[in-house]
């Protein structure tokens, strides 16, 4: 970056200061420097282990610069943890001991400095951590509570020198800290802002508080005894609409615990006629499943889901009787505005459904048209025994979306068609069945021909059934979106599903994945960033918005769009993999990208069926990390285990053959590679147009020494999936037509398609980066064409 450019970004931002360090210099400046000195080593080995980056030195203090929340916060933690250690060995006089404060902001770089709200914000809390502490802001508070195994000390809502928005902090409890001085530091600081009715207690006690804690700088605005606005991640104001609710899961308090999936399907129902009305925001159930059903905090809750009021309630079931609490909370003063209980037969529940769904709108004053009232009032079935099928298939169908399990989805699809044989005329379960049916064909195993066409006869019975359905819009989108990559037909079904339910965040989710395979970038992140709002706790929501700047080598973004992913669930590898390839990508320093990689859960080598095109889909992007390493032996280990599934065993067999390919030792495992071409002709047999078989046979080729083949296969699967016709998946066939052709002899065509790559959206494939270091490219890395490459520009942003 040029010095006289500037960039704006969100950056989370850490300010440290030694505490009584003036007053040291005074005293001792000899000493003073020499523990600075040894303050500045100790956190400089420690700032790269959580990729932080250093801003500068201003005196004692650090600015620091981190590209997630959670980092922030844990490099803090290591920080205050190994002062510590270091302290517990030394002399009093001798002891380093910091405060530090962290806020997650806008900030701007600009002359190799950072400026803006982030940092200032940053510099304003960190005198509230006190000696040994972390002082955060409620944004980041908010993305690290369920990430940090600690606990969080909320202090006084106030407004900070130049800071307009007021501002609600919380102290980190370090887990070495004891009780007693956590409450004793807790309210020392809670009584010098406590607010006296005239006023003057708040300076006086502010001032003396800064007094003793050391800070050089005075506040100038009195602190206000109002709650502080809620913020977004930008830390802009966030105007919580009064006709804003959450949904949070019902609890089973059935004695037959397998009643669990019966209070999830009522909640579920109550939830989905909520969405349809317009005048509401409502949370998706993805979001609002993260809960428990009763929080403590539920103020904290609603503050996370951007939501005033909250519905809790639970599920009691026996033999036929069922009995239903709800209750309406208003989050913001935690009053009641309504509650009910129900006691009915169990073929009465869809009455509850209703009933319940119409009184929260009449407490939340909600203007509902005709057509939204008759949704209100309508019940999905009339057959309480197809309903509770119907309801145990909805259970397995989320078992099988979280962990994309084929005995999952092949439960779900079986309670879901039971339920259509006892009624018939069941729209949403012939609906539902449609849409497990091609998700279970685009994340487990294709469908032949006659199968997928099995499905659109299902999804058009749901919608001629019931051609208002919601979901019956839906279940027909997904066969044109996920069955034939029919972008426009699928966007028309999405957009009517959003008509008739506009809370619909199903649909709108899926409009934003349609504009990306059609390469309408900003359109995409457009849509994306309204479906966080109401769904602001779905990691897999903002794991896509990375992979999203991944393909827009925007490696920050995707950075840290994966980071707030993982922070929300740890586990989520979609989120880690668009951090671990923004690093393998977009940095010139591969050990991020190994330490991104060593996140990851044992095992994982990410490659899947539904992956397509460069080589990287074929053994898995993790494992090129190995082989840019030139490490092949951990490649071909990767892939050791064999598997019972027939079209796994196919992608194992063929990353491991592609990666004797690239280790330059196909000769030697000419049975292993037979053995792959058995396999993967077996499957084009079966699907001719089959695009990643066609991958992995041409790579199999180069392995056989038939170069010409190998291009023309590579070829016949980019006819198949052009950029053109799927922005997403077209770039990454695109990327291995062009490795291909690099190790088929024909480097002129490699370069040529490789020009291409970088002139467009291809980041997950391509970037300048990764040519400059893969042996994937070692064929033609001398031929002046790639060479030219290297020293040219890629296409970034939409």
């Amino acid at each position: 970056m040029s010095a006289n450019i500037e960039q704006r970004k969100l950056a989370a931002i850490m300010f440290t200061d030694m505490v009584g360090y003036s007053a040291l210099s005074q005293r001792d400046d000899k000493l003073a420097l020499e523990l600075l000195e040894e303050h500045r080593r100790l956190l400089r080995e420690i700032f790269p282990r959580f990729h932080g980056t250093e801003i500068k030195t201003i005196g004692d203090a650090f600015l620091v610069e981190f590209n997630s929340a959670l980092e922030a916060a844990q490099c803090a933690i290591e920080i205050q943890r190994a002062l510590g250690h270091r302290n517990h060995d030394v002399p009093a006089e001798r002891h380093i001991e910091l405060k530090i404060g962290i806020h997650i902001g806008d900030v701007v770089h600009r002359d190799g400095d950072v400026y803006g709200d982030g940092v200032n914000i940053a510099s304003r809390i960190e005198p509230f951590a006190g000696a040994g502490g972390i002082c955060v802001s409620m944004d980041v508070e908010r993305q690290i509570r369920n990430a940090v195994e600690t606990r969080f000390e909320k202090l006084a809502p106030t407004e900070l020198k130049n800071i307009s928005v007021p501002m609600e902090l919380f102290r980190i409890v370090l887990p070495w800290e004891r009780k007693s001085e956590a409450r004793g530091q807790k309210s020392e600081i809670r009584k010098s802002w406590a607010i006296s009715k005239g006023g003057k207690s708040v300076l006086i006690g502010a001032l003396g508080l800064l007094f003793i804690i050391g800070i050089g700088w005075w506040l100038t605005t009195r602190p206000q005894t109002r709650p502080a606005s809620p913020v977004t991640e930008g830390g802009q104001p966030q105007n919580i609409p009064e006709k804003s609710i959450a949904v949070l899961p019902f609890e089973n308090l059935s004695s037959d615990k397998e009643n669990a999936y019966f209070a999830e399907g009522i909640q579920d129902e109550i939830l989905t006629k909520l969405a349809s009305i317009a005048d509401l925001k409502v949370i998706s159930r993805t979001s609002t499943a993260k809960y428990t059903s009763r929080p403590e905090d539920l103020k904290a809750v609603a503050k996370q889901l951007g939501v005033a009021n909250v519905v809790e309630g639970t599920v009691q079931r026996a033999a036929d009787k069922v009995r239903v609490n709800v209750q309406l909370v208003d989050a913001r003063a935690d009053s009641h505005l309504w509650a009910k209980s129900y006691d009915r037969d169990i073929k009465d529940v869809f009455a509850v459904e209703s009933e319940v769904s119409q009184e929260i709108a009449d407490a939340l004053q909600a203007k509902l048209s005709p057509n939204e009232s008759n949704t209100l009032a309508t019940a999905p079935t009339k057959d309480p025994e197809a309903y509770d099928l119907f309801l145990k298939g909805d259970y397995e169908q989320r078992e099988a979306e979280s962990g994309l399990k084929a005995e999952a989805f092949d439960r779900a699809a079986a309670f879901y068609q039971q339920a259509l044989d006892r009624d018939p005329n069941f729209a949403l379960a012939a609906a539902r069945l449609a849409i497990s049916r091609v998700l279970r064909h685009w994340f487990i195993t294709k469908l032949n021909a006659s199968e997928i066409a099995k499905v659109k006869e299902i999804a058009d019975r749901a919608v001629a059934l019931s051609p208002d359905l919601p979901e019956a819009h839906i279940a027909v989108g997904n066969f044109y979106y996920y069955g034939q990559r029919q972008y426009d037909k699928a966007l028309a079904e999405f957009q009517r599903a959003l008509e008739l339910r506009p809370n619909n965040i199903q649909a709108q989710e899926t409009i934003a994945f349609i504009y990306r395979r059609q390469g309408r970038w900003e359109q995409a992140l457009s849509e994306m960033t309204k479906c966080e709002e109401r769904d602001p706790r779905n990691a897999t929501l903002l794991a896509n918005h990375g992979t999203t700047y991944l393909n827009l080598r925007m490696w920050q973004e995707a950075r840290r769009a994966g980071s707030r992913a993982i922070a929300l669930d740890p586990h989520n590898v979609v989120g880690m993999r668009a951090v671990f390839l923004s690093y393998l990508n977009g940095s010139k320093d591969l050990n991020e990208a190994k330490r991104a990689w060593a996140t990851f859960p044992p095992g994982t080598t990410l490659s899947n069926s539904s992956q397509v095109g460069s080589v990287g889909a074929i053994i898995g992007d993790g494992v090129h990390l190995y082989i840019i390493e030139r490490d092949f032996a951990t490649a071909l280990k990767a892939w050791e285990n064999k598997t019972t599934e027939p079209d796994q065993e196919r992608v194992r067999i063929a990353a491991l053959a592609a990666i004797h390919v690239l280790a330059g030792d196909a000769t030697s495992a000419q049975d292993e590679i037979e053995t792959a071409r058995t396999l993967i002709e077996a499957r084009l047999r079966a699907e001719p147009d089959h695009v990643q078989a066609l991958m992995q046979l041409s790579w199999i080729n180069l392995g056989l020494k038939r170069d010409s083949e190998a291009v023309r296969l590579a070829h016949a699967a980019y006819e198949l999936l052009p950029v053109e016709k799927d922005a997403i998946g077209g770039p990454q066939v695109l990327a291995g037509l062009a490795e291909v052709q690099a190790r088929g002899g024909l480097p002129g065509e490699s370069v040529k398609t490789l020009r291409r790559l970088l002139s467009i959206p291809a980041g997950i494939s391509i970037s300048i980066q990764r040519l400059k270091i893969d042996p994937l490219w070692d064929p033609i890395r001398n031929d002046p064409g790639f060479q030219q490459l290297l020293t040219g520009q890629e296409h970034v942003g939409p």
